[in-house]
């Protein structure tokens, strides 16, 4: 076949070995370095000794109730072997369950011993069976459950968002804002007071239920209307902290549209 000068033949008459930067290459490159351990086979696919021991006897059908030890433990030596050279941490779990075949074949090679009672003594090979269909049904369970729907793998949670109406958030009064307002209705209340002598007891929980009353069927009042000046200073200290206390229990707001602007004073709840 002719070849051109960059080494390639002139006519491609049979199927590039590889490509290279989308060029066919039709022979390995002689300098090409291949790692010791790029072709070599993973033999650690099995989840250990017992999955190895039911993947030997399930491929050449064997009887798992009567197991030819012989030709099973022959060729579980050989994988043993063979991963013994690579992997000794891997290979310690393995050859514990070679030394159990091991036995398991020299005592079925001797002559079965009765016991005192007279019975047939039990076949070596129960024990391993046992394991061996117990590991079994674990593994098929699992594989069941592996194959439900899965959330993130097999489908997705749908989200959804809805937009809802959201309620207007005032800004929060300050308490240098409060205290000019309150410096406010004092002042007031001094152009308005007389000059009088009684004794008058005061209770801020009575205040407290007559500011709650007031407020009923109200969307919301002016701070100043919220007190009364001709009642004298006592009560307007008494209906202040009356406030203030049902402020602090949450059922009160003190709320401005924006800054340095009136102070209105609503119910925190609507009642029924």
């Amino acid at each position: 076949m002719p070849v051109a000068e960059d080494g390639l033949p002139e006519v491609v008459d049979h199927v590039a070995v590889a490509r290279l930067y989308g060029e066919p290459l039709f022979a390995l490159p002689q300098d090409l370095y291949i790692p010791p351990d790029a072709l070599e086979v993973f033999l650690e696919a099995f989840q250990g000794p017992l999955d190895l021991l039911l993947y030997l006897i399930r491929k050449q059908n064997f009887n798992i109730l009567d197991i030819p030890m012989a030709d099973v433990t022959g060729q579980y030596l050989e994988y043993v072997e063979q991963i013994r050279r690579t992997n000794l941490e891997l290979a310690a779990e393995y050859l514990l369950m070679a030394a159990m075949l091991i036995e398991i074949k020299s005592r079925m090679l001797l002559p079965p011993k009765r016991s005192e009672e007279g019975k047939e003594a039990e076949d070596p090979r129960a024990e391993l069976v046992r394991r061996l269909l117990e590991y079994e049904r674990i593994k098929l369970a699992a594989a069941r459950l592996d194959e439900l729907p899965l959330l993130g793998r097999d489908f997705l949670r749908v989200q959804v968002t809805i937009e809802q109406s959201l309620q207007p958030r005032f800004p929060d009064v300050s308490l240098s804002e409060l205290q000019e307002a309150w410096a406010d209705v004092l002042k007031r209340a001094r152009l308005t007071q007389h000059h009088r002598i009684s004794r008058e007891e005061l209770s801020v929980r009575e205040h407290m239920s007559q500011i709650l009353r007031r407020l009923q069927g109200q969307r919301f009042l002016e701070f100043h209307d919220m007190f009364e000046p001709q009642r004298g200073p006592q009560v307007l200290v008494v209906t202040f902290i009356a406030m203030l206390e049902l402020a602090r229990e949450r059922l009160l707001e003190l709320t401005q549209a924006e800054a340095y602007a009136p102070i209105y004073v609503r119910l925190a709840y609507q009642p029924a």
